[in-house]
């Protein structure tokens, strides 16, 4: 199949590790000039150096903590640079915990990462995207807007505020041949599951061994995902071939959400 996604432009978030990394490896592999965006400029220097060299990549330095900064640093660059094709817009989970006893702040500084910030980056991007006739804004969120997920309060809650920002915005878009879709990734391989199983390890006395095993086998394919599996399909959709595919929750899960 030919995704048609050479030379198009990506600006792509969280990209230093996990699922965000990997996205990006797989764009630039489909020919994609990727623009890599997160707080650490000596990781996105590594990354950089990792794709191809045969493109035009480059990097942002911001922290989604302060939408402010990343507003005009955003805006900045799309006055020297050329526009993007395609967002992704990804950014770490807020940190776990039952949701009556997160804090008012947690909610909040979750809301501003979340959803303030992919708002801020969509209004960026998509007058290029319609001068274009093309645009993909994806949303790298979770499986709790399907099924909220037990310990982790403050995620289901922003996660299903950005899914519905999401949909709001495809049925806008959607003439303009800009697509918007949410990805839900399951159990995936990355430091922020590490993370997860080494609490619920903590919080319940057993070993992080026995904490992953028992999560792998509540996942009908008895595994956890690897990155790039879900950048496979993040990519997927960014492509003209996935051009009539919008306002869509995508699990990408080895089937462990249990509704449809």
């Amino acid at each position: 199949m030919n995704l048609n996604l050479n030379n198009k432009n990506a600006l792509v978030c969280g990209s230093t590790q996990g699922i965000g990394k990997a996205t990006a490896m797989a764009l630039a592999a489909e020919g994609v000039n990727i623009t890599l965006v997160a707080r650490n400029e000596a990781k996105l220097k590594q990354v950089l150096a990792e794709l191809s060299s045969h493109r035009n990549h480059n990097y942002i330095v911001a922290d989604f903590s302060n939408p402010k900064d990343l507003k005009e640093k955003i805006k900045n660059y799309i006055k020297t640079n050329n526009g993007f094709h395609i967002l992704i817009n990804n950014t770490g989970g807020p940190k776990g915990g039952p949701v009556f006893s997160a804090a008012i702040e947690d909610f909040e500084s979750a809301f501003t990462q979340h959803l303030k910030c992919n708002h801020i980056l969509a209004q960026a991007v998509v007058p290029f995207m319609k001068s274009e006739g093309f645009g993909r804004i994806i949303n790298i969120i979770s499986t709790s807007v399907k099924q909220p997920l037990d310990g982790l309060g403050v995620s289901n809650t922003i996660r299903g505020a950005v899914a519905n920002w999401s949909k709001t915005l495809a049925n806008e878009l959607g003439s303009f041949g800009i697509t918007v879709n949410n990805v839900l990734p399951g159990a995936t391989e990355t430091e922020r599951l590490s993370e997860i199983i080494k609490n619920k390890s903590l919080k319940i006395g057993a070993s992080e061994e026995n904490v992953s095993n028992a999560m792998k086998n509540s996942i009908p394919a008895k595994r956890f995902a690897k990155p790039e599996e879900t950048a496979n399909a993040i990519t997927f959709l960014a492509s003209e071939a996935a051009s009539y595919i919008n306002g869509i929750n995508l699990p990408v899960d080895g089937g462990r959400t249990k509704s449809l």
